[in-house]
């Protein structure tokens, strides 16, 4: 078998130039041995794979090389920087902590921390996952880690800050490390290529770089994964093969048919995507990531953010200048409800598919809402609503000739026109039957005459609905409501909880005073007035009630007890 090295342990930086995406961690060191305030514990934290422990190393070797250069970069020519290029210094010790965290093994450190270096000023000890130690070893740690020997210096590693203690964070200069950038992972594999001239399509690495997620060690370990595989040539189609991605092209596709009302593509489309072995779920994370993109496409100042290549990025602009804000947003917020309902589903290929279905309609429910609103405002206010018409004049005429062209492609509906209002971003869409029926309702207010609205018509039309009711126990408790007028509230008092219920049920109450006085925006408050309950004695010694003044007090509170013993004709027992 050949010698073969790992691009991550191969291309491994040894110097803080070669260091990507972490400039503002090199750059604090070099100024530190620079100015001579170098401290003697520093915490490096942050994911895996950006440089944590590669950045501890090159310091450790800076602090030790008899020759560095005037960057103060280490020189790798002199004894100290062969020695631990070979990893056979012994003024720098590294511990995993993760196969290393007993109290034993701190203490075994700490003992050699006692001994001066051999050779070199510094003796550096790199402790790796240090978050894995346990509790007695952090304690035993914790006196030489605030005043080692001053050749002493301790740089700890972790991914996770937060399990290590306080008491070990205040001791610590901390460095935040921050996930490699896309496009700093695309560089640097281009730079390889040049090196194991390797040709690599654009589009290829930037997939690679998105799928690392931020670590760059993991873009390395899939970019010699795709090398076995493809050989000396990198291209899209290998990329998405091997590592088991959706092409751009369905996604593509499929918001190309949303725009074009095209069911019959977006079923064939979807149907392809499960026979090539994706699952409905990853699907639809994808073509959710997809409009996010759409939407960064929108405006310049979030174009930054679409990490694609360039021909890529260009495909992303021109669909984003085809696709409305509303569209858009409303997909999202499809996609949304789909994947948090996808788990609960029995058939979840049709609870997927009956989601691409609503969004291939998502145009015309938004032009008819439009048009609904259109309406309303036009019988609200005509005089408005025509000038709101002479504004929106320009804006048509301004928006350029690819717009217009899909609006008439993919509204072939004469219920449909152009939108001539700005496009607003809404989470969900009235159905075409809750905009009649509203429409009905309105024009039926403005048919009926309006009455005044003062207390004498409200109690008029209070006592009118209360005639219409057949239940005579709602009926009473109607006629022993005192009304109140608050601008638009209607403060009805009551003596109970019952008669707070009884009224609450009528549902067709606020309708038939909106319906009398014309207005949409009349409120019913019901307040239970201890005033008219029965008041309790107040006497020091309550008096004991006989069964006789219970039952009057109940039929006082309710005269119907009354008729219900005079039919039954019972009688009350001493």
């Amino acid at each position: 078998m050949s010698n073969f090295v790992v691009s991550a342990r191969k291309y491994r930086p040894s110097q803080f130039r070669d260091v990507v995406g972490q400039e503002h961690i090199t750059l604090t060191l070099k100024n530190a041995l620079k100015s001579n305030h170098l401290a003697h514990a520093f915490l490096f934290c942050g994911p895996r794979g950006v440089g944590k422990t590669t950045c501890a190393r090159i310091l450790a070797k800076v602090l030790n090389c008899q020759n560095v250069t005037a960057n103060f970069e280490p020189c790798n020519m002199c004894d100290s920087c062969k020695s631990f290029n070979e990893n056979a210094s012994f003024n720098i010790t590294e511990l995993d902590a993760a196969s290393n965290n007993s109290v034993e093994h701190i203490r075994s450190l700490i003992e050699q921390v006692r001994f001066q270096p051999q050779q070199g000023k510094y003796k550096v000890f790199i402790i790796d996952e240090v978050h894995m130690l346990s509790q007695q070893a952090f304690n035993a740690f914790l006196k030489t880690l605030e005043e080692p020997p001053s050749y002493a210096i301790f740089i700890l590693a972790t991914t996770e800050k937060h399990k290590i203690i306080p008491t070990i964070l205040s001791r610590c200069q901390i460095f935040d490390f921050k996930r490699i950038q896309v496009q700093d992972m695309v560089s640097h594999l281009q730079n390889i290529c040049q090196e194991e001239n390797i040709t690599a399509d654009a589009s290829a690495l930037h997939i690679i770089g998105q799928k690392a997620d931020g670590a760059l060690r993991d873009a390395l370990s899939i970019f010699d994964r795709i090398v076995s595989f493809s050989g000396q040539h990198i291209s899209y189609e290998d990329v998405i093969t091997n590592l088991n991605i959706l092409d751009y092209d369905y996604y593509f596709k499929m918001v190309e048919a949303f725009l074009l009302e095209d069911v019959a593509s977006i079923m064939n489309t979807f149907d392809l995507i499960l026979k090539n072995g994706f699952e409905p779920d990853i699907f639809l994370i994808g073509l959710a990531e997809h409009i996010r993109d759409l939407l960064v496409c929108k405006d310049a100042a979030t174009l930054h953010l679409l990490e694609v290549s360039e021909d890529l990025s260009a495909r992303f602009q021109q669909q984003a200048q085809l696709a409305p804000n509303s569209f858009l947003l409303t997909c999202l917020s499809l996609i949304n409800d789909c994947d948090v309902n996808y788990k609960m589903a029995r058939n979840k290929r049709l609870h997927v598919e009956i989601a691409l279905i609503k969004m291939t309609y998502i145009h015309r429910a938004v032009n008819v809402a439009n048009m609904g609103a259109e309406s309303s405002a036009e019988k609200k206010n005509p005089t408005q609503q025509l000038h709101l018409n002479s504004i929106a004049v320009p804006e048509v005429q301004e928006v350029n000739e690819p717009k217009v062209e899909l609006i008439a492609a993919i509204a072939p509906s004469p219920l449909e026109k152009p939108q001539t209002l700005v496009e607003k971003e809404v989470a969900s869409i009235p159905t075409i039957d809750e905009l009649m029926a509203e429409a009905e309702r309105e024009s039926s207010l403005e048919s009926l005459p309006s009455q005044e609205w003062n207390l004498a018509n409200v109690q008029k039309e209070w006592n009118n609905y209360a005639a219409t009711i057949t239940k005579d126990s709602v009926k009473i408790a109607f006629q022993n409501t005192e009304l109140v007028l608050e601008e638009n509230i209607i403060i009805a008092k009551v003596s109970s909880e019952l008669a707070e219920n009884m009224i609450r049920q009528e549902s067709g109450l606020l309708e038939q005073l909106r319906t009398a006085f014309q207005q949409t925006n009349i409120a019913l408050q019901i307040q239970i007035d201890k005033s008219k309950a029965i008041p309790k004695p107040t006497s020091e010694k309550p008096k004991m009630m006989t069964q006789k003044d219970i039952l009057e007090n109940m039929i006082e509170i309710n005269p119907l007890v009354k008729d219900f013993i005079q039919h039954f004709d019972l009688t009350l027992e001493e």
